[in-house]
């Protein structure tokens, strides 16, 4: 395993990352001891940051954790979030040191290493509703009783080391505007063969509903650095999904027929050039790709299995592309994957 620092920060944290979210499953639905042997190889392999969020099966990702990690003795750098919902609003300080007291105790951890705000930010009120959590607006982020308030208290009390936030796309300037306040030294942000906008600007040509606006390269330039999230496209750019294969039992489920899948799965046929003129698979030319950016301290993978785990682990360290292949992505990002 190789380790690259986040930041200006003391931490340094394997290049890659164990998810506990439910797109794979395995910390939400995976058995106790599936979870034990996974976690006891991805420790083994040697990867030190766990990221985690009480979203992931309403707490359950966070409780499975801490279970598997106090009974291996092992104190791996945490990461975990807060969602901030409608009903939180009146007091989103206090809800931000609340659900992080509540994760330091699903956790069984006396502090957290890295806590991020799940909300992405954004100019104008995403008018909240019910469970919804994607965004949060900029003055409740910055207001006084806002969330870099419940940050401060937390920090004060030694309950969280670092803070961080969610980058959820077409939110360039808002999250430029956060990282310029010097509270946060992590972003989590999608960067993908399908969609690289998050670590450089959006190729002429390239069709994306989300345009990430270099954030990576906006981070690193303020001291921050990211952890990249969904690295496979929701598990696009895997063989199986080219292949048509269903997804693991413990995965969420996708229709791989549907017309949207469909155009992703061939956007992702397109790309393997990448692994068979590297002699990897597709999934790890996903994670190579992603940790050819200088800004990328880590990347997230979510693993259903412990053969997927040793699958991602075994690139870490491996050389960027070739020039030509470098080429050849770019020519696919310019015909919009026409090529």
């Amino acid at each position: 395993m190789h380790y690259r620092k986040v930041g200006t920060t003391d931490l340094a944290v394997s290049e890659i990352a164990f998810g506990c979210g439910g797109n794979a499953g395995l910390m939400v639905r995976g058995s106790q001891a599936d979870q034990l042997l996974i976690v006891a190889r991805a420790l083994e392999l040697g990867i030190t940051y766990f990221d985690n969020a009480p979203d992931y099966g309403d707490g359950a990702a966070e409780t499975n954790l801490g279970i598997a990690l106090r009974t291996l003795g092992a104190q791996p750098i945490l990461n975990t979030k807060v969602e901030i919902r409608a009903e939180n609003l009146d007091d989103v300080a206090g809800h931000v040191v609340r659900s992080a007291e509540d994760s330091l105790r699903r956790l069984c951890a006396d502090y957290i290493d890295m806590f991020q705000i799940h909300n992405g930010p954004s100019r104008v009120d995403p008018k909240l509703e019910g469970c919804t959590y994607a965004q949060l607006s900029l003055n409740d982020y910055l207001r006084p009783g806002g969330a870099l308030d419940g940050l401060e208290r937390l920090k004060r009390t030694g309950k969280i080391r670092y803070a961080g936030f969610i980058c959820r796309g077409n939110d360039g300037d808002e999250v430029r505007r956060l990282l310029d306040t010097g509270v946060f030294h992590l972003i989590n942000a999608p960067y993908t063969l399908l969609n690289p906008t998050a670590g450089r600007a959006r190729p002429k040509g390239l069709t994306v509903k989300n345009d990430y606006a270099d954030v990576i390269s906006a981070a690193r330039a303020r001291g921050a650095a990211a952890a990249i999230y969904s690295p496979l496209a929701s598990g696009f750019l895997t063989d199986d999904s080219v292949a048509g294969i269903p997804r693991h039992d413990l995965a969420r489920a996708y229709d791989l027929e549907s017309a949207a899948s469909l155009r992703l799965r061939r956007m992702a046929r397109s790309l393997t050039f990448l692994s068979r003129e590297n002699g990897c698979t597709l999934a790890q030319a996903a994670f190579r790709f992603v940790l050819m950016h200088e800004g990328v301290a880590t990347a997230l993978g979510g693993f259903s299995t412990k053969v997927q785990l040793e699958e991602i682990a075994a690139i870490a360290g491996s050389p960027p592309f070739s020039a030509d292949q470098t080429a050849r992505l770019e020519t696919l990002w310019r015909t919009d994957f026409a090529g």
